[in-house]
């Protein structure tokens, strides 16, 4: 699992090197397509904030954890799914 092997990696290398991982629900790219094409306000519908995630919203969850602001932040698996897994969804 993901979040395991973050865990592992952030004891494992501290203190010289931070280890975050992100873990996106569907984001709206060519590869994901196939989740929701023809069918995206049925999907986006399930994610209490009623849309399916963007390029944009891994990009800055990325920037966060790459700088100085994420400097005490290791080991840890930072979600961005819209909230659809707190309703079950998806």
């Amino acid at each position: 699992m993901l979040s395991h092997i973050t865990e592992e990696l952030a004891v494992e290398l501290g203190p010289g090197v931070r280890v975050n991982g992100v873990a996106p629900a569907v984001v709206k790219t060519r590869f994901a397509e196939a989740l929701y094409e023809g069918r995206e306000e049925e999907v986006a519908a399930q994610y209490p904030l009623g849309r399916l995630g963007v390029p944009e919203d891994v990009a800055g969850a990325v920037a966060f954890l790459l700088s100085e602001d994420a400097a005490w932040v290791t080991g840890r698996t930072l979600v961005l799914d819209g909230g659809v897994t707190l309703t079950g969804g998806v």
